[in-house]
């Protein structure tokens, strides 16, 4: 039987990712408030063996201004112990409660500025000094889940005692992500230490980037949000944690996405927010200042940037019935709460699963997938060079089969415009992207979501970074690129739904070809992100319908091209002559 046991633990050690640093955590949080820092406290557990948790400390905030509830993490400590044993037959690393249990300390029961300065030091903020000390290079990451006074002390200490070169060491190590200001003493931090790297969403809750995990949005998979979803994967019959994690009051975990993107799931890159993640994505810049607007803390106009909301542009991938096993949805969306919904889905599914490893056995459970890449995580290649993107080297733990999706992130790099993934996005190898026309080096970040088909379905990712160079060839083929300027009734044979007519109306801007697609009224219908000239011949790309397609078209005479779309449908086009 031993022997047996230690095959079985071998079998499983190749299909484990790679370890990673871990990244270190502090969490100030006002608990007691009302419940949703609780569920979050929950959750925090059962990621304690991928994040390197350093301190939890309770403070105040606008919303509990006079007290502070150490108790009730280590409620929930204490309830993490209980199912410890069992979640480490599923991971290693979880550490035991006692530890997490000599982390919890306690801020001053002052709200705002009224707890920063001469003697108000406190167990909180005397510990965020300490551990900045130790002898450790990796940044130390803050999340404020209330009130950020107990950080504004820490630093307001560091300020008066230690000598310029040591504080700037110190602050230098700090990641600080704040969930909106919840008293008076976030802007003074940011007015005040201007080169501390800082995340925040000012002003209102639901304009806040971190509210889309809570919210309901058209697109979005509201489901596993709902109540009846929560109760089912998370409070009942998942042990002393799922008891223990209350009903919704307000939101569901609003400070949860302050810790999502510290979790190495193969996309997270935490000190890069505007790369995206589970936590949302972020840039850098001063946010504008309307005196109109009121909220719950003072607003005031910001001395300096910092990392604050930003949006992307998202069409959501849904399962097809038949054909294709993944295919576009029809609705497109744009606004900052979708660098965070548009990951939700994956992170409550990763949430449930882990959930049930309180209680079930390895055997009984399922574990994410290793997205693994057969090729290097970062290329560099010439404008017009052709590459290729593979991940065929992933595998999944418990030996499900896996499905692939390859996508462009197109606000995650410099580039801004969309590369054509073809044939197909949902295959584990991509053999040739071909990459854009650039007049400067410019990135483009690729992101591919391993899928495994257990229950509950989990992901995980893999991002490479494809930086284009320009090219240094001269411009040929002028003759060619003139011939295929105008308009051109374009019909594709073959289709599923019958032969086609689309109208190309193309143009030589700058020495390169554009243009748009019409239908047969003349209706645009899409446009034409990228062109590939060659000896009397062109390969147009464009999406339609949420597909990418690639359209090869040669001159047969003057005013006649034939050609394939995808390489699989026969086309024949002729030049629309104007009168």
């Amino acid at each position: 039987m031993l022997t047996v046991c230690i095959m079985m633990l071998l079998w499983r050690i190749p299909a484990m990712a790679q370890p990673v640093a871990k990244h270190r955590l502090i969490v100030i949080t006002d608990i007691g408030n009302e419940p949703d820092d609780f569920m979050s406290m929950v959750r925090l557990m059962l990621y304690t063996n991928e994040i390197d948790i350093e301190g939890l400390i309770a403070s105040t905030s606008i919303h509990q201004s006079k007290k502070v509830s150490p108790e009730l993490i280590e409620k929930v400590i204490h309830a993490y112990g209980k199912v410890q044993p069992n979640l480490l037959k599923h991971e290693p690393g979880f550490p035991p409660a006692q530890k997490l249990a000599g982390l919890v300390k306690k801020g001053l029961p002052l709200y705002g500025m009224e707890g920063v300065g001469k003697g108000k030091d406190s167990e909180g903020s005397e510990w965020i000094i300490r551990m900045l000390e130790k002898a450790d290079n990796r940044p130390l990451w803050v999340t404020v889940w209330g009130g950020p006074n107990v950080l504004a002390q820490t630093l307001w200490k560091i300020r008066e005692t230690k000598s310029e070169g040591e504080a700037k060491r110190l602050i230098n190590k700090l990641r600080v992500y704040t969930i909106s200001d919840q008293d008076n003493s976030g802007p003074w931090i940011r007015k005040n230490f201007p080169d501390l790297f800082y995340i925040a969403s000012p002003g209102s809750y639901d304009a806040a980037t971190w509210s889309a995990i809570l919210h309901v949005f058209p697109g979005a998979n509201n489901e596993v949000i709902s109540n009846d979803w929560l109760s089912h994967n998370i409070q009942e019959g998942h042990g002393p944690l799922g008891t223990i994690y209350p009903d919704v009051s307000f939101g569901m975990e609003g400070d949860t996405p302050s810790w999502l993107s510290l979790i190495p799931n193969g996309m997270n890159e935490p000190e890069h927010p505007n790369w995206g993640g589970w936590g949302g994505r972020y840039e850098f810049y001063k946010p504008p200042f309307d005196p109109k607007k009121k909220w719950i803390v003072p607003l005031e106009e910001e001395t300096r940037p910092f990392w604050t909301n930003a949006d992307d542009e998202y069409t959501p991938w849904m399962k097809g019935k038949w054909g294709r096993a993944m295919v576009k949805d029809t609705g497109t969306y744009k606004d900052n709460h979708v660098t965070i919904w548009r990951w939700r889905e994956d992170f409550q599914n990763d949430f449930a699963a882990r959930m049930m490893w309180c209680t079930k056995d390895y055997k009984s459970s399922n574990h994410p997938p290793v997205a693994k890449l057969a090729m290097p995580e970062k290329l560099t290649v010439k404008s017009g060079e052709i590459f290729s993107l593979d991940g065929s080297s992933s595998n999944d733990p418990d030996g499900d089969a896996l499905s692939f999706l390859w996508s462009q992130y197109q606000e995650a790099g410099t580039l801004n415009e969309k590369i054509a993934i073809l044939p197909a996005q949902n295959m584990s190898v991509i053999p040739e992207v071909r990459a854009p026309q650039v007049d400067s080096p410019q990135t483009a970040h690729f992101i591919l979501k391993v899928t495994d088909k257990g229950t509950p379905s989990l992901i995980r990712y893999k991002r490479v970074i494809v930086t284009i160079v320009p090219s240094q060839r001269e411009e040929v083929h002028t003759a060619t690129a003139d011939y295929f300027v105008g308009k051109w009734s374009v019909q594709f044979k073959g289709l599923g739904q019958g032969d086609t007519k689309m109208i190309f109306a193309l143009e030589k801007k700058s020495g390169r070809i554009t243009g748009i697609i019409q239908d047969p009224s003349g209706k645009e219908i899409s446009k034409v992100t990228d062109a590939e000239l060659k000896e009397n011949e062109i390969i147009l790309y464009y999406e339609m319908r949420g597909y990418q397609i690639k359209l090869n078209l040669k001159k047969k005479d003057n005013d006649q091209v034939t050609g394939l779309m995808n390489g699989m449908y026969d086309v024949e086009g002729e030049r629309v002559k104007t009168k």
